[in-house]
């Protein structure tokens, strides 16, 4: 929890402030029981009015005065912790922006949504309290302590006796309760994964009638949380009532034993009365430290997943020092490149070497499983390999900077991904100051202007979250006019063509070959007829390139490709 206060320090003066002002409303709490104490022994008993009015006044502008400070106090912190909220929640984000694939593998999406969402909530809050609570509640009960003692010495033994027990009935609770937050954030990561997988997956879900299936599994991770939820307001509502009891016990405590020492002229009135306020207001001040202590634990459960996100270090790190690339025409070049998914036995990819100019296009093909998308995630520094080195323009792409390197990559995802706008928008996220007439030849190039002109409102037309109102097709040839858009060195295309039907593939290609023919192009394909026409044909098998040629070299040569070919096409069709 400490480690997240270094986002307070732009709000150090209203932190001040805050302090200030909570200083004088407990001040002028302490204050008025003292002036009652007075009104009580020299007012009431002795019958004088003026007095009574002059110290009513004064008890008066003392309430007023804390209220104000008070009600300004509580403005300010409201303020402050809003805004502390919000710094952590862009320094999350911004951190979150920067993982690897890896670190999102590591800690889930689910997770990070919950720790961006609720977990800062949970701080938000309690650095609330604490902006307040931690200077009120040790003055007062400090403060009540002292002033207390000064009314009655005698009767400062309740509060010995009090104040250690109720204090360690605090702790008790606190220490049961504290492991029972940190697994209720689990639960609430649970719930959030089934949810998000759910509401994805729904037409999957519907398709084959699994509908009861998921509400089963969301009802018993649903379950889990309310159970533990239970167990900790089970324990949380003994310890309001027990409170409640120390104060009833203690007050009880004060009236008896005070009405006795009047009895026996050791005090009077007055001082017993504002020495029983100052035992409230010590309970009070404890009360309110118990709120901050309840509160507390859930915030300190959810502070370290916030800190275990943000000192998490990505493996994908900018070079201190960013090495020039070489000059002339884009190539790329692998050079020995092994790569192991984190606890992996095998490698994803053994000894891969192989090169690609300017002009050329680049296929590679292969079973499921075989590292066709891992290559290219590599190539986009998505991830780095283990052993080996892969250069553009001769440079290794980990002494380039990520924005250099994927500013000259235009990438197509395996699957497409759209986000909420306008036709428009999805294209231009490619190229923000692309003009009209860039946007229109990408959507040309990319066979979208049929669909699109369809449309009541063309490019303006809106498209929901993830691309749920297109199709399959539709929203793969987006994807490809996203990526042309910004004219870049490197196009990827992952498997980018498996929707199309091969009437409009065909289209695709021919304007594709036009439109990238300086750039170096990298073609994942399933499909035999997408990628036969490729300058080079890299086929991968259990992460090993079991050959690599043009389409005749390889039917002649490579067994694999081979069964791959014949699986799809006749051997009419083949040659």
């Amino acid at each position: 929890m400490l480690k997240l206060f270094r986002f307070l320090k732009p709000y150090r003066t209203p932190i001040f402030v805050i302090f200030v002002l909570v200083f004088f409303q407990s001040m002028s709490q302490l204050y008025l029981p003292t002036l009652m104490s007075d009104i009580v022994n020299k007012g009431i008993i002795n019958g004088d009015v003026d007095y009574i009015l002059r110290i009513g006044g004064l008890m008066l502008g003392t309430a007023l005065f804390g209220s104000i400070c008070a009600i300004f106090s509580s403005l300010i912190s409201s303020q402050v912790s809003m805004g502390f909220g919000r710094i952590i929640r862009s320094r999350l984000f911004k951190h979150i922006t920067n993982f690897s694939l890896h670190e999102f593998d590591i800690i889930g999406t689910p997770s990070l949504v919950t720790r961006t969402t609720n977990d800062i909530t949970q701080v938000q809050n309690v650095s609330m309290m604490i902006t307040r609570m931690m200077i009120i509640a040790p003055i007062t009960c400090v403060g009540g302590i002292i002033l207390a003692i000064s009314k009655d010495r005698d009767l400062s033994w309740i509060i010995v006796v009090v104040i250690p027990l109720l204090l360690i009935f605090i702790a008790i609770v606190v220490s049961k309760v504290y492991p029972l937050f940190k697994a209720m954030q689990k639960k609430i990561d649970k719930i959030n994964q089934i949810l998000r997988e759910s509401l994805i997956g729904i037409r999957v879900i519907r398709a084959f009638n699994r509908t009861e299936r998921e509400e089963t599994r969301f009802e018993e991770a649903n379950e889990d949380l309310t159970d533990v939820s239970i167990r900790v307001n089970r324990i949380m509502a003994v310890m309001m009532p027990g409170i409640m009891l120390f104060m009833n016990l203690s007050s009880i405590a004060v009236i008896w034993f005070g009405a006795l020492r009047i009895e026996h002229g050791a005090t009077n009135i007055g001082d017993m009365m504002a020495f029983l306020q100052y035992m409230m207001q010590i309970m009070f001040a404890i009360i309110m430290a118990s709120l901050m202590f309840i509160m507390l634990p859930r915030a300190q459960a959810s502070a370290a997943r916030i800190n275990e996100a943000l000192d998490m270090e990505t493996d994908i790190l900018d070079p201190a020092v960013e090495k020039p690339l070489g000059e002339g025409k884009t190539s790329i070049s692998f050079e020995k490149v092994y790569f192991f998914y984190k606890g992996a036995e095998k490698p994803a990819l053994k000894d891969i070497s192989f090169s690609a100019s300017a002009g050329e296009v680049t296929a590679i093909i292969g079973s499921t499983g075989s590292g066709k998308s891992t290559l290219v995630n590599l190539l986009s520094r998505f991830y780095d390999p283990d052993e080996g080195s892969i250069r553009l323009n001769g440079t290794d792409i980990r002494d380039i900077k990520q924005s250099t390197l994927r500013g000259r990559i235009g990438f197509v995802p395996q699957k497409a991904v759209l986000f909420d706008g306008s036709i428009e928008d999805n294209i231009r996220y490619g190229k923000p100051d692309a003009s009209d007439e860039e946007i229109l030849r990408a959507a040309e190039t990319s066979q979208s202007m049929e669909f699109i002109n369809s449309m009541e409102e063309g490019f303006s037309s809106p498209i929901a979250q993830g691309g749920t109102n297109v199709s399959g097709g539709q929203k793969q040839r987006l994807s490809i006019a996203r990526a042309l858009v910004g004219r870049p060195e490197v196009y990827i295309f992952d498997d980018s063509f498996s929707a199309l039907d091969f009437k409009t593939d065909s289209r695709l290609r021919s304007a594709l070959k036009k439109e990238t023919s300086e750039s170096t192009v990298l073609i994942v394909g399933q499909r035999v007829a997408t990628i036969k026409d490729a300058d080079r044909i890299i086929v991968l098998e259990e992460g090993l390139i079991a050959g690599m040629g043009t389409h005749q070299e390889l039917l002649g040569s490579c067994p694999v490709y081979q069964e791959i070919v014949y699986s799809q096409l006749s051997a009419e069709e083949a040659e």
